[in-house]
C-alpha cells in the first residue's frame, strides 16, 4: 500500500520521517524520494538480515538503526531527536524475504527450522516455546493468537509428538487436527492452510508483536509534534483492532469506564483519525501481490 502510505504521510522536504519497519526497504526507498533530505530520515528493523541488504542501497545521510520498533522512545534520543515534525510509518507482519527463506521457519509451505524470529540475535525460538511450553499454555497461545477452535486439539498433539524441529513436522500434525471446509458455495469454503492459524499464533507469541505494537503506538504518540502524522498497516485482525482502539483511545477526550457519571480521567483529544473506515489494497495490487490482500492501513494527525 505504498501510494496510499505516502498519501497519507504527506512527506515534505526538511522534516523527520521514521519508517519504524524497514523491512525490504520500498516505503523507505519512497519516502526518502518525496522528502529528498536523506538527514532526516531514519528507518528501524529488528530484523539484521533486512538492514544488512538494505546498507549500501539508500546512499549517504540515512539511519539505519537495528531496533525492535516498541523501544523508539530510546532509540530516537540517541539519535539526537526528541520529537518528530514530519510522521511515522509502520508496515507490520512478516516480510516476503522473511516468508521465504525456508530457513527463518515463517512458511510451512517449505520444511525448515522452528526459528520464527524476527530478530535472529535475541529471544527464544518457536522450537524452544513449542517444546518447553505446557499443553495448556500452548492451546492458550494458539487460541488467543490464532483464534483457532482446534487449539486443545492441535495443543495436545504438539504435547505427544514432542520433540518437533521442522515446520514440516509442524504444519502436517496440524494438518491432522484441523478439518477445513471446502465444500458448499464458494463464499462458506475456508481455502487456507490448516495450519495457518497456529503458524501465526506462535510467531506472534515468539515476537511478542502485539505487546511490541501497543508499546510502539503510545511512543509514536508521544514524540510526535502536533501536525506530524503516525500511519500503520496491519495485516490481521487482532493488530488492527488494537490500531483502532488505540487511535480511539487518543482522540477521544475521555476513556473513563462508560457507567462512570462524571469524567474524572482529565484525558484530552491528541490525535485526529483520518481514516474513518481502514484504507485497503485495490484489486490491481491485490492482483500484482496476494499477500496483501487482508492489508488494512489506519493514519491520524498529532493535534496536541
Amino acid at each position: 500500500m505504498l501510494k496510499q502510505a505516502l498519501e497519507f504521510l504527506d512527506v515534505r522536504p526538511g522534516r523527520h520521517y521514521i519508517d519504524a519497519t524497514a523491512g525490504a526497504g520500498g516505503h523507505l526507498k519512497a519516502i526518502l524520494s518525496a522528502s529528498n533530505c536523506p538527514d532526516k530520515i531514519i528507518g528501524l528493523d529488528r530484523d539484521p538480515a533486512a538492514l544488512s541488504r538494505l546498507t549500501g542501497e539508500l546512499g549517504d545521510g540515512v539511519q539505519l538503526v537495528h531496533s525492535n520498533y516498541s523501544e523508539i522512545e530510546h532509540v530516537l534520543p540517541q539519535l539526537g531527536i526528541s520529537t518528530i515534525d514530519g510522521g511515522i510509518l509502520a508496515d507490520l507482519g512478516v516480510s516476503s524475504m522473511q516468508i521465504d527463506d525456508p530457513n527463518r521457519g515463517f512458511s510451512f509451505l517449505n520444511d525448515g527450522p522452528l526459528d520464527m524470529r524476527m530478530d535472529t540475535t535475541a529471544g527464544w525460538t518457536a522450537e524452544q516455546l513449542i517444546n518447553s511450553s505446557s499443553e495448556q499454555e500452548l492451546a492458550n497461545i494458539i487460541y488467543k493468537y490464532g483464534e483457532e477452535r482446534e487449539s486443545r486439539k492441535i495443543a495436545r498433539a504438539i504435547v505427544a509428538a514432542r520433540p518437533l524441529q521442522t515446520t514440516g513436522e509442524l504444519a502436517e500434525l496440524v494438518g491432522r487436527c484441523v478439518r477445513k471446509n471446502r465444500k458448499g458455495p464458494a463464499r462458506f469454503r475456508d481455502t487456507s492452510h490448516p495450519a495457518t492459524r497456529t503458524f501465526q499464533a506462535i510467531r506472534i507469541a515468539v515476537n511478542d508483536e502485539l505487546g511490541s505494537l501497543e508499546k510502539f503506538l503510545r511512543s509514536a504518540l508521544k514524540l510526535l509534534m502536533p501536525g506530524a502524522r503516525l500511519v500503520v498497516i496491519t495485516f490481521h485482525s487482532l493488530e488492527d483492532r488494537l490500531v483502532k482502539q488505540i487511535f480511539r483511545e487518543a482522540a477521544s477526550n475521555c476513556v473513563c469506564p462508560p457507567r462512570l457519571p462524571v469524567c474524572t480521567c482529565n484525558h484530552k483529544s491528541e490525535l485526529l483519525i483520518m481514516t474513518r473506515k481502514p484504507a485497503i489494497p485495490d484489486d490491481q495490487e491485490v492482483l500484482a501481490n496476494p499477500r496483501s490482500r487482508s492489508a488494512k492501513l489506519r493514519a491520524g494527525e498529532k493535534t496536541a
